[in-house]
């Protein structure tokens, strides 16, 4: 159970909060950040070998400063060697500078053999296939092709769909333009590889507008003005995919319920009865085909309307917590995680007491659109706040979090814990998420370690006995 300090050098190795793991589980992606809000002023992604902690520089951006492009967030497929992390426009400088509306995701190798040519920069450009997002902030406006910046980008179990987050530059222009109500109200979507899929891009393409190898859609709605004690949205976030092949529909009064391959769980910003905000869980059931439109809302949206969600969606709130003492999700930031069957979706909250505590409740809930019968399980029952991202063991029994400075596991079945090491100090406590390797055996993360005159944020190993 003894702690294993995988890097030492004098700047951030930070990992992401999830897909951490190349697929055969011998190298870990991060990137050199050493503070978690610093994505523009950082320049290299980077993977470290497990065993022998070699590093390998897999890319490194070109002309950085302060202002971008910067780099960041990078999430590794589960099946291949493709790797998706944030990225600033190319042509980010004082002026414009890496911004949430300003960047993109982009995806290289983390083949060993292929770092030299990844070395180069991204060429936003499709036949390059390195952008994963078209961007198009000009008429005509691109079906599939996104207006501005995606970012927490996840890919699904058989890597071949991803997920992000998202905000808008045309609709923060406009915002500033009028000086109107707020218009770029952050939401999620989903991208996927189609053939032929910018055919009619006709804007050209520069630093602002460019092709990519996916096409992307927004899957939630939302509104700047959402009725109070209504399941509208007024922002969208923190998003991650549901089940490994979707989740079981709680849709039949008989047998045989119907199976959704593809769905994105979400937290979502309601107003109550009195008009507090309230964060919410919702599902997005995603279509099997996206590139089809609804009649009169373009995917892609116009200059002054947002892109519109596919054809066959449907979004659904599944959580209901205006009446508690402590209503909504709250708690460090934190991405919703699911049970590997899809079934179940873990979150956070405060307890009656105050303290933030991992709860469940089933992804089944109101998909008759009844009255919910509010199945929410609280899963731990901590003295102290968890104050980290949570994740699953692969076999779905427990949870690793952060609570009090020390890493816990929780027996999923009963809530029980477990400490793991020693409680830290708060400079040095984990930060970012204890990940599980993929056979469940160890745990990786991240802490600040004090190095000559400062603080630098290193990947730890930590082997852990059998529970």
């Amino acid at each position: 159970m003894h702690e294993i300090q995988l890097t030492n050098g004098k700047h951030g190795h930070t990992l992401n909060a999830t897909q951490i793991f190349s697929p055969d589980g011998k190298w870990l992606v991060f990137d050199t950040r050493n503070d978690d809000t610093h994505i523009s002023r950082t320049g290299s992604i980077c993977k470290l070998n497990i065993a022998t902690k070699e590093i390998v520089e897999l890319y490194k951006t070109k002309n950085q400063s302060i202002y971008g492009p910067g780099v960041g967030a990078a999430a590794w497929n589960p099946v291949n060697d493709s790797i998706i992390f944030i990225h600033g426009l190319l042509n980010c400088d004082e002026e414009k500078p890496y911004s949430f509306t300003r960047r993109f995701g982009a995806i290289i190798s983390g083949n060993h053999e292929a770092r030299e040519n990844a070395k180069i920069g991204v060429p936003q450009s499709s036949h390059n296939g390195t952008a994963a997002e078209g961007r198009n902030i000009q008429e005509p406006l691109t079906k599939g092709a996104l207006r501005g910046g995606t970012h927490a980008h996840t890919w699904s179990a058989d890597g071949k769909w991803i997920s992000f987050t998202y905000n808008d530059y045309l609709m923060e222009y406009l915002e500033k333009k009028t000086l109107s109500e707020r218009k770029d109200l952050r939401t999620i979507g989903v991208m996927t590889m189609i053939e032929n899929i910018h055919e009619d891009h006709k804007a050209g393409e520069n630093a602002e507008n460019f092709r990519g190898t996916y096409f992307a859609v927004i899957t939630a709605q939302v509104t700047e003005n959402p009725k109070f004690g209504s399941d509208e949205i007024e922002r969208a976030f923190d998003e991650c995919w549901l089940g490994k092949n979707g989740y079981t529909k709680d849709d039949s009064t008989v047998h045989n319920a119907s199976q959704q391959t593809r769905a994105i769980a979400f937290q979502g910003n309601i107003r109550s009865l009195d008009g507090t905000l309230v964060t919410e869980v919702f599902i997005a059931d995603i279509p099997n085909d996206i590139t089809q439109s609804l009649a009169g809302k373009p995917l892609e949206g116009t200059l002054s309307t947002r892109p519109n969600v596919p054809g066959g969606f449907t979004q659904r709130r599944i959580t209901f917590t205006t009446d508690r003492k402590h209503p909504g999700l709250q708690g460090p930031r934190f991405r919703l995680r699911s049970s590997a069957d899809g079934s179940l979706i873990y979150f956070l909250m405060k307890d009656d007491n105050g303290i933030v505590q991992i709860y469940s409740v089933s992804s089944a809930e109101n998909t008759k659109n009844t009255i919910t019968t509010q199945s929410l399980k609280q899963i731990t029952d901590f003295k102290y706040s968890v104050q980290s991202q949570f994740n699953l063991s692969p076999d779905d029994k427990y949870i690793s979090v952060v609570s009090n400075n020390q890493i816990y596991l929780v027996k999923v079945q009963d809530g029980s814990t477990t400490s793991i090491g020693e409680r830290y100090s708060e400079r040095e406590a984990p930060i970012n998420g204890v990940h599980w390797s993929p056979g469940g055996k160890s745990l990786i993360y991240n802490r600040y370690v004090f190095i000559k005159d400062d603080y630098y944020i290193q990947i730890f190993q930590r082997l852990i006995p059998s529970v």
